[in-house]
């Protein structure tokens, strides 16, 4: 057989051929335009080969495969939106071909004569989970790295390469339609009881199982090829059909709101496909593909949730010329919810961590979080208890100082007071080796403020995480007046090294995340202030896109602290920043009502003991006079949600704070998941146009007040007809270097 870049193949005496896919270069085999037409290429000699019995297909890495590789289709679309300026029919035409090609590979693979049997050995995901499923067999190795699932539609668009066709032919169409929608992960047990796999192997006879399939004599016809096929959940137009469909429909709506347009298009697939045979169902499949990936949604949510997601994963923000730090000892201060978090996350990532606090029993207390939180997994089934023992083995618990010695990055998380802070910097840097790193996890104390404590300023960093640590996968790297790049370097190493995501952000008083998520929470304040009914609030902000409403989330932060933090900023700047018909609202939530949030279990919501669901507090009716529901225009106040979040975000661009509107479209979402589906918050702005977007400001700001003005950087964009990526082009450097 030919030589190929990507494949091996070896033919057994038994004339199985093992086709191995190993593409160089890669930590992971994607499908390239390169990778489809070398395994086209392979199913037509297979096909052809008379000595060939069938074909094991398996990945000499130890993942199976990524997927597609997503930057080839937003090129696609580049192309695509080019064509379309000189020919609208030819360049749908180009996109319909180019959205078709894996699907009718595919199918070219199952319609062979030769059996197939696909191998997964690891992570299997979307275009290599379709083609497992083309395969005409199965095999999953009994292994934890073992993971399939078919999530395009977490990026804004759908499995169209047989995807919505083939589950629903293999398993119930509830549980296709469940897995489809939200781009579940299957374990290998999962996937079998689906009836999408056939067997599971132990690993080192992975292989030898799949062989055997073909030496048992393997069909090499898929069950919807035969006479006679019958759906696992029975006919469309059927009982089971009738109360299978209508929920299905309605139980989507609710979940998203219509938000999703890839979603729907699932739906659409499957119910149309399955009343139709095989081929027509590929080609119905294939129309609505094109379709999406035509949406606003797909093109900002490729963009946000798969490229930039990984150019930033990847360090896109690294300065160049820094040796990567490799991590060997790291500190934290303060074993308190964040700190003990901080620990954990350190530990999970196999770095020793040395957790200190004011006496042995409050850090240990510090490491009783990772013990609880380890036991969580296990009772989940994703730890084991030697994990467990592993991990607690990497935290030190302790009151003294000197254990920081050699470490290579001490992150501070104490209370929120400067003076408590100074103490702890103070006596760190005292023990800390000379060329490491001190970082600072505060939320709201400019980090240039607290560099003065220290008598390095230039290895000085913020490190801001979320609550909870181990959940949230942000994580905000600030920059002080004096942080110099090797600072900046290891905070990047450190956050990749746990597996989270970094932004960089410039020093300001509540960085960027957090100026974001008050004015979310502010603009629900005016809500009440103006009489508009509670329920009404976060209902609307959910139909927005955002996962919680603002008065839910204020909860989970606190009342009180949203009280604390009205009180400083009045301190620190006078009356007239803040709004003092909001602050009276927090002031008699708080001081007259006792109510701090669900710290206490009455907020504005009610939390009363389980089994019992939490649910607005009937006494916010009673504080403002309430304006009719029915005279409420819901769009408009879905509206100024998202409109006040992104014209804060737009801000923060004009400051100078954000510099790349990567890391703000990516971190508005993984911090406060403001709507998935828009990109993020400047791509929210892009999606509909800066023209169109101050239009709707200014709309917005005539009847509501000042919090919707608009940025004159955004006037400017309007004026010029540019977008966020071409006036902060994160690409320019390279360009300029080719």
């Amino acid at each position: 057989m030919t030589d190929y870049k990507n494949f091996t193949v070896e033919t057994d005496s038994d004339g199985i051929a093992l086709v191995t896919w190993d593409s160089p270069g890669r930590s992971m085999n994607v499908f390239t335009e390169e990778v489809m037409n070398e395994l086209e290429a392979i199913i037509e000699a297979v096909a052809g080969d008379e000595a060939i019995k069938g074909a094991v297909i398996t990945s000499g890495k130890d993942s199976f495969s990524g997927g597609a590789d997503l930057t080839m289709l937003q090129k696609m679309l580049g192309l695509f939106a080019e064509e379309k300026q000189k020919n609208p029919d030819a360049a749908i035409k180009m996109l319909f071909d180019g959205a078709g090609r894996m699907s009718w590979l595919w199918r070219k693979l199952e319609t062979s004569g030769k059996p197939w049997v696909s191998a997964i050995n690891g992570t299997c995901m979307g275009g290599a989970f379709e083609l497992s499923l083309a395969c005409h067999g199965r095999v999953a190795a009994d292994s934890d790295k073992v993971r399939m699932a078919l999530p395009e539609v977490k990026v804004g668009i759908f499995p169209g390469a047989g995807g919505t066709q083939r589950v629903p032919r293999l398993t119930d169409p509830q549980q296709a339609l469940q897995m489809l929608t939200t781009g579940q992960t299957l374990t290998p047990k999962k996937a079998k009881q689906m009836g999408l796999i056939h067997e599971i192997a132990a690993p080192d006879q992975l292989i030898e199982t799949a062989k055997k399939m073909i030496r048992d004599g393997l069909k090499p016809v898929q069950p919807w090829d035969e006479k006679g096929f019958k759906l696992p959940g029975g006919p469309v137009y059927s009982a089971a059909g009738a109360n299978l469909w209508p929920p299905a429909i309605a139980i989507l709506r609710r979940e998203t709101y219509g938000n999703y347009p890839a979603a729907t298009a699932i739906l659409k697939c499957a119910y149309e496909g399955l009343l139709v045979p095989f081929d027509t169902a590929l080609r119905i499949e294939q129309r609505y593909f094109t379709e999406i990936m035509q949406t606003t949604e797909a093109k900002m949510m490729i963009r946000s949730l798969f490229v930039s997601l990984q150019e930033l994963n990847k360090g896109a923000r690294r300065p160049g010329g820094i040796a990567p730090t490799k991590f060997s000892k790291v500190g934290v201060l303060g074993a308190g919810f964040m700190g003990a978090g901080i620990a954990f996350v350190t530990a999970k990532a196999g770095i020793p961590v040395v957790l200190i606090d004011r006496d042995q029993e409050a850090a240990d207390k510090g490491k009783a979080h990772s013990e609880k939180l380890m036991d969580g997994l296990i009772k989940k089934g994703r730890a084991t208890a030697e994990d467990k023992e592993k991990l607690l083995s990497l935290i030190t618990a302790t009151p003294d100082y000197g254990k920081l010695d050699g470490a290579d990055l001490v992150v501070e998380a104490v209370f929120e007071d400067s003076e408590v802070k100074k103490g702890v910097t103070e006596k760190s840097e005292a023990v800390m080796p000379e060329g490491s790193t001190f970082a600072s996890n505060t939320s709201t104390i400019p980090i240039s403020s607290l560099a003065t404590n220290s008598k390095r300023p230039e290895q000085f960093i913020g490190i801001h995480f979320f609550s909870p640590v181990d959940k949230m996968m942000l994580v905000e790297i600030i920059m002080g007046e004096k942080t110099g790049d090797k600072a900046l370097a290891v905070a990047i190493d450190y956050v990749r090294a746990i597996k989270k995501t970094p932004i960089v952000v410039n020093d300001t008083r509540g960085f960027y995340v957090n100026r974001c998520v008050l004015r979310y929470m502010s603009e629900a304040f005016k809500m009440l202030i103006e009489g508009v009914p509670a329920p009404m609030i976060e209902n609307a902000a959910k139909m927005a896109g955002m996962p919680v409403g603002p008065l839910a989330l204020t909860d989970e932060t606190a009342i009180d602290l949203a009280q604390k933090i009205m009180k400083q900023t009045i301190r620190d700047l006078g009356e007239e920043a803040v709004d003092l018909k909001q602050f009276e609202l927090i002031n008699t939530m708080v001081d007259t009502h006792g109510r701090l949030g669900r710290k206490n279990g009455k907020g504005f919501y009610d939390y009363p003991e389980k089994p019992a669901k939490k649910h607005l507090w009937p006494g916010l009716k009673d504080l403002y006079e309430q304006q009719d529901p029915d005279k409420l225009d819901v769009t408009e106040l879905k509206q100024r949600f998202l409109v006040t979040i992104a014209l804060e975000a737009a801000r923060v661009m004009e400051e100078g704070i954000v510099t790349d509107p990567r890391e703000a479209d990516v971190g508005s979402i993984l911090a406060f998941g403001f709507a998935p589906y828009t990109g993020g918050a400047l791509s929210y702005i892009d999606g509909m146009g800066a023209k169109a977007f101050v239009e709707l400001a200014e709309r917005l700001g005539a009847k509501y007040g000042k919090e919707f003005d608009v940025p004159a950087l955004l006037k400017d964009m309007a004026a010029k007809g540019e977008s966020f990526y071409q006036r902060f082009d994160p690409y320019a450097g390279e360009k300029q270097a080719a």
